[in-house]
């Protein structure tokens, strides 16, 4: 049994097995220091390591290269010289720090003059409610467009969500989280991933045919599929697993009012504003030669607009936001404005302090060259192992998900693990594109629970702001089971794919 106060009391009967083992999991975990100690001593045992990995000579050849990769060590004279002269640059170079803060400009201020509620109350509330969770699960996957500024923008509108319907906040922020990153590679839209994996795919295929030519596409078919079982499977996760696990928000939930008059006339500025908006980034993306397209090739999906899709989604709710404050009454002058923006960041103190340890840490990981070594070494084992057919495949993609653990970069460990398998199963008859798909599986499925994704220091800190006692077991026990049953649901679907010889996307199949 859980001692959080925001969990449930256990049902008088005998507890479920799966409850009991999340309930072990939730209780270490808590047992854990505070995540900002925590993230220090990760760093100590990182730094540790590479000292007594170096000094016994642990090192894996580079499949890309030839070359030899070797343990840094980061205790010698050299390691700490590095330490001190790039801690301040870890940090101010931590890719979320400025894609939180950026974001949170625009939707704290949303959030503050009250677009946020009044639009959920005028759209998202007016479906069933058993459509909600569904339907916000969906969102989550398919925003996953938006790359990492997903994780910071869906999960707390999640919340609010399900809290103004008189559920958890967390569940709504737990189960979007768990969307976004185990549907990280599953999506009905193309986007910069697809582009930058078909490019790595391309090169290490050249290895065996030097006319082979990636497509972004080559894995659409399969990808769309598993946005809509990944739906369901979270769908179901939520319900059976995670709801029970959080009781409903403490105190009296406030009944939605009707809209007022002037919160009327706030919609309509805002929607007038962004339309406007909308329009104007048509008019720079639409032509071939639009200012938001990439100048050389006129590509959509490598462009302008993609690398800026942070400062388009601050404007994107940055705009609305102040006028529907100014329809609303709720924004009277410039100073109000920048009070919500000053509110916004100082409500990000808890997630800074976050972030200045957990970028060390993983600057440390990636400088003593542990993870790429870890990852070389796994590969090797699953070759050893020997493996054909369809054994080999789950093989391959239960490697990747565990070496997912370590590396969170996608296009980093395909980068390492594509120049040994994609010509070893072209060698044994498998295309480029199946390849890569299967790789795409184990990449996505341990993305909940993955601590080396920077975005988890981000949903503690979120979570903190509707129970501050909450800890690292709480959710870490809470995504578990979409981890085991995304991979349990997506193997069978790679299965089925595979048994049944289906196309992986437009022109690619599963052979040669």
């Amino acid at each position: 049994m859980s001692a959080l106060a925001n969990q449930q009391e256990p049902a008088p009967q005998k507890r479920k097995m799966s409850d009991r083992f999340l309930d072990a999991i939730e209780r270490a975990g808590n047992k854990l220091p505070d995540p900002v100690t925590l993230f220090v001593i990760m760093s100590g045992i990182i730094l540790i390591l590479s000292a007594l990995l170096s000094l016994i000579g642990v090192s894996a050849k580079d499949p890309t290269s030839g070359d030899t990769i070797e343990v840094v060590n980061l205790l010698n004279r050299e390691g700490i010289v590095q330490i001190l002269t790039n801690m301040v640059g870890n940090f101010t170079s931590f890719a979320p720090l400025g894609l939180v803060v950026v974001t949170m400009l625009g939707v704290g201020v949303a959030e503050a003059t009250g677009l946020i509620q009044i639009v959920m109350k005028k759209t998202v509330l007016s479906a069933p409610k058993n459509l909600i969770l569904p339907v916000i699960l969906f969102t989550g996957i398919v925003g996953g467009v938006a790359a990492d500024a997903a994780f910071i923008v869906f999960p707390p509108i999640a919340a609010m969500i399900f809290m103004s319907v008189g559920r958890s906040p967390l569940v709504g922020l737990i189960a979007t989280y768990a969307a976004i990153g185990g549907g990280f590679s599953a999506n009905i839209l193309l986007n910069s991933l697809d582009v930058l994996l078909a490019g790595i795919t391309e090169q290490a295929a050249k290895m065996v045919d030097p006319n082979y030519i990636g497509n972004p596409t080559m894995n659409y078919y399969f990808l769309i599929v598993s946005t809509f079982l990944l739906v369901a499977v979270a769908t179901w996760v939520t319900v059976k697993f995670v709801e029970p696990r959080f009781s409903k928000p403490v105190g009296k939930i406030e009944k939605l009012d009707d809209i007022t008059a002037d919160e009327k006339r706030g919609l309509r500025y805002a929607g007038i504003t962004l339309v406007a908006y909308i329009a104007i980034l048509l008019m720079m993306v639409i032509p071939e030669n639009g200012w938001l397209r990439d100048a050389e090739t006129g590509s959509f999906i490598n462009s302008p607009f993609m690398s800026g899709i942070v400062p388009i989604m601050l404007f994107l709710f940055l705009l609305p936001a102040i006028a529907f404050g100014i329809g609303s009454k709720t924004i009277k002058n410039d100073k109000d404005v920048a009070e919500k923006m000053f509110k916004s960041i100082a409500d990000l103190a808890p997630f800074i302090v976050l972030a200045f340890v957990a970028a060390q840490m993983i600057a440390f990981f990636s400088w003593s060259n542990i993870g790429p070594i870890l990852a070389i070494k796994g590969a090797e084992l699953l070759q050893a192992l020997n493996f054909t057919g369809l054994p080999m495949l789950i093989g391959f993609i239960i490697i990747c998900a565990f070496i997912n653990l370590l590396i969170a970069s996608a296009s980093a460990k395909w980068a390492l693990l594509a120049t040994i398998f994609v010509p070893m199963f072209m060698y044994l008859g498998y295309s480029p594109a199946f390849t890569q798909m299967a790789y795409r599986v184990g990449d996505s499925i341990t993305n909940p629970i993955t601590p080396m994704l920077a975005y988890f220091a981000i949903l503690l800190s979120f979570a903190r702001k509707h129970d501050k006692s909450i800890g690292i077991g709480t959710l870490i026990s809470a995504l578990l089971p979409y981890s085991i049953f995304f991979a349990i649901g997506w193997i069978i679907l790679f299965s089925i794919w595979y048994l049944l010889g289906l196309p992986v996307g437009p022109g690619d199949s599963i052979f040669l």
